[in-house]
């Protein structure tokens, strides 16, 4: 596939152009062609100018998937608009992601979706505009010849998004990518993994973290289809060829009974058994998994699931480089900086690298990751990750998914507390019996607890919430 050219067309306006009456929106309730797409961009495109927004403007959109956000976003990206997603939360830590958007002096455009959970009187400032925007149902969405809306202001090199990092350390970031940048992530993986313009992706993550943000531009790159899931994977799944998925969420759909349409699935999240991978191959779906990060756009490095325990070889348009096990990224995919209050903050050192705080290693042409740098703690004089004692729980079949937390220890300084998913928590004798042989001793997590039901808005159990948790569960016993 070659890398997106930069012209004066949308690509959107482009696959209208080439295939007008084809599919590329699904919705719950009805199916929009790229025709129709064009349409509703422009009529998006001109009400957000008639509320006060052109090229420089940020707005910030609240909440989860709704088939409005996608004509939205390009409308955005014709006026030159920066859209900033975010998830549904607290109205005090919107305003804190407000505060680092918008110097006050500017103004602040909110769009609260329907899953935003907040009234417009928490968020209700003098210097604030609330987007009032229709439902996508409820535009003349008839097929009209191809009248562009001025796109003047495009530009693929401009700020397209805002997402978010998960701050599991310290505050979140503000990452900022150009539609360039995340056209190259989308091209790179699909040189590799194969999604043709008659092929539908299903959205089932929130355009607020980059792998959802990601299944976007792979549609926009491709001209294929894209369907916006409502929640319920069961019936969101039906007619889609692709999917970004958890393990879990695979092994469901193919324990259960429905006939799938899935041909490709893209694995999130940690630990990927390989009969899950098997099995799937079985059923004619391929499954890759990935290593990715906001700040790169998504996928770094990926490869179709097997035996071996790499996290895959590097994609076009990307570059990794290991330094005392220190995974560096450069390459077109990286974010154009940190956005605050207008200015950006570059992410990469003079030479051009991004210091992803990954710890990793080469295994022939693939990268092995090894894990996070901040989640190594000191055990004895021990080196520990948590990431190893992970993989050796999460090898055991009555494991789901297993996380460690190091707790303080006046003997050893840390040791390991492990979270994890299964049906039943064994005894601790019962582990300390499964892990001999695959640890050495002094990396046994000393307690065992049930891991909480979280509400997992992305790929990503949240480290941070389970470390809270954790310590409120242990100082109540």
């Amino acid at each position: 596939m070659m890398r997106p050219q930069s012209n004066h067309h949308p690509l959107w306006v482009q696959w209208a152009q080439q295939n007008p009456h084809q599919t590329a929106l699904v919705t719950s309730n009805r199916a929009y062609t790229w025709l129709q797409i064009v349409v509703s961009v422009s009529d998006y495109q001109q009400r957000l100018s008639e509320q006060g927004l052109s090229e420089g403007d940020v707005l910030t959109i609240v909440g989860r998937n709704q088939a409005e956000v996608i004509p939205v976003y390009l409308a955005a990206l014709n006026l030159g608009v920066l859209c900033a997603f975010t998830m549904p939360q607290p109205a005090a830590r919107l305003m804190q992601k407000l505060e680092s958007l918008y110097s006050p002096s500017d103004r602040r455009y909110l769009w609260l979706l329907e899953s935003g959970s907040l009234n417009q009187s928490d968020v209700a400032e003098p210097n604030t505009q609330l987007l009032v925007l229709p439902c996508l149902n409820d535009l003349d969405g008839n097929e009209k010849p191809i009248a562009t809306s001025d796109s003047s202001s495009f530009n693929p090199h401009n700020l397209a998004s805002i997402v978010f990092t998960s701050g599991s350390t310290g505050n979140p970031k503000a990452v900022a990518h150009t539609l360039d940048q995340h056209l190259c992530c989308a091209v790179g993986l699909l040189d590799e993994f194969q999604f043709k313009a008659t092929d539908t992706w299903l959205l089932s993550l929130p355009m607020y973290h980059v792998s959802g943000l990601a299944i976007v531009h792979r549609w926009l790159a491709a001209g294929g289809c894209i369907k916006i899931g409502s929640g319920k994977l069961e019936s969101d799944i039906e007619g889609c060829s692709h999917a970004s998925l958890v393990a879990t969420q695979l092994h469901r759909l193919l324990k259960g009974k429905q006939a799938l349409t899935l041909t490709h699935v893209l694995l999130g999240g940690s630990h990927i058994p390989v009969a899950l991978g098997l099995e799937a191959q079985q059923m004619g779906i391929e499954t890759w998994l990935g290593y990715g990060m906001t700040e790169a756009a998504s996928t770094v490095t990926a490869k179709p699931v097997d035996a071996s325990s790499t996290a895959g070889f590097v994609l076009n348009h990307r570059q990794l480089k290991i330094e005392n096990q220190r995974i560096y990224i450069g390459g077109d995919t990286l974010a154009s900086g940190y956005y605050h209050q207008g200015q950006l903050t570059p992410l990469v050192d003079e030479h051009g690298w991004f210091d992803s705080k990954d710890l990793g290693l080469w295994d022939g042409e693939q990268v092995s990751i090894i894990g996070r740098a901040d989640n190594q703690f000191i055990s004895g004089g021990e080196n520990i990750h948590c990431e190893e004692i992970e993989r050796a729980l999460n090898q055991l079949p009555e494991v789901k998914q297993a996380f460690i937390v190091p707790v303080e220890d006046s003997e050893f300084g840390f040791r390991s507390v492990a979270i994890v998913d299964c049906d039943e928590v064994p005894t601790k004798e019962w582990f300390a019996e499964q892990l001999q042989g695959s640890l050495e001793r002094f990396k046994f997590p000393i307690e065992y607890y049930r891991m909480p039901e979280q509400d997992q808005q992305g790929i990503k159990v949240s480290r941070a919430g389970l470390v809270s948790w954790l310590s409120q569960h242990r100082n109540s016993k």
